[in-house]
C-alpha cells in the first residue's frame, strides 16, 4: 500500500462525514484561533473588529468547542483524520498530535488501532515511501533517512525493511547528484574552498567520509 492510499481514504471518511472533502465537522475538534488583534468597542464587547483601511466588521464566531461532554474518540477520529486528509502519519505522530489536545489516552489507542486496522495509519508503508521520495528528492544518506524515520516513530523492523532498498549504489549516486547540484552554484570559488564546502554539504546528508572522497575526486578528474 502506497502513503497515497490513506491520504484518499482519510479525506473520503471527512467527506462522507461533513459533505465537503478534506473538512472536518464543526463540532469535532478544537478550532484553530486566530492571533490578530481585534478591537472591541465599550458597548458592544466581542461585537466587530477593525482594521486600518476599512470600517469595522462583525467577528464570525468559530467553530464550537466540542467541550467537556464531548465522545473523547470521536473528537480523537476527527483530529486524526484531518491530519492523515493532509498527508501520511506515523503512528507516533498521530499519537501526539492528539495528547497535544489532551485527548485521553484512552480514547488515543483505541482510534490509533482503528486507523491501523483499516489501513489508514501503516508505518510499514510509510517508512518504504518516505525512503523512495526523500532519498531521490533530497540525495540523503541511509543514515541520515534513518534518523528522519526514528524521529517519526518507525520502529526497528520497518525502518531496517525500509532501508534494504537503498544499496551501496544508489547512496553513491545520491552523494554525486548533491555534489553535483552544489558544485553548479560554486563555480566561483577556488577548488580548495569548493570541496571544503562540498565536503561539509555532503556529511550534513549523513555520508561517510568514503562515500565524499570518491565523490570530490571524480569531480576532480571531470574537471582536468
Amino acid at each position: 500500500m502506497s502513503a497515497a492510499d490513506p491520504v484518499d481514504q482519510a479525506r473520503a471518511w471527512l467527506a462522507a462525514q461533513t459533505g465537503q472533502p478534506g473538512v472536518a465537522p464543526a463540532d469535532s475538534a478544537r478550532p484553530v484561533r486566530s492571533t490578530r488583534r481585534v478591537s472591541v468597542g465599550p458597548n458592544q464587547p466581542g461585537s466587530a473588529q477593525s482594521g486600518p483601511s476599512g470600517p469595522a466588521r462583525p467577528i464570525r464566531p468559530g467553530p464550537a468547542d466540542p467541550g467537556e461532554d464531548a465522545d473523547p474518540e470521536s473528537v480523537a477520529r476527527t483530529i486524526a483524520l484531518r491530519k492523515l486528509a493532509a498527508q501520511a502519519r506515523t503512528r507516533q505522530e498521530l499519537d501526539q498530535a492528539l495528547r497535544k489536545k489532551n485527548v485521553p489516552e484512552e480514547a488515543v489507542a483505541a482510534v490509533l488501532d482503528r486507523l491501523e486496522e483499516v489501513g489508514l495509519v501503516d508505518d510499514r508503508a510509510f517508512a518504504q515511501d518516505w525512503v523512495s521520495s526523500r532519498q531521490q528528492r533530497r540525495h540523503l544518506s541511509r543514515s541520515a533517512l534513518r534518523r528522519e524515520l526514528q524521529a517519526k516513530g518507525i520502529d526497528r523492523e520497518h525502518l531496517d525493511e525500509a532501508l534494504a532498498a537503498v544499496d551501496s549504489d544508489d547512496e553513491l549516486d545520491a552523494a554525486r547528484a548533491l555534489a553535483s547540484k552544489k558544485a553548479a552554484t560554486m563555480r566561483s570559488l577556488e577548488p580548495m574552498v569548493r570541496d571544503r564546502r562540498l565536503a561539509g554539504a555532503l556529511a550534513r546528508r549523513g555520508f561517510g567520509s568514503g562515500i565524499i572522497s570518491t565523490v570530490l575526486d571524480e569531480l576532480r578528474q571531470d574537471e582536468r
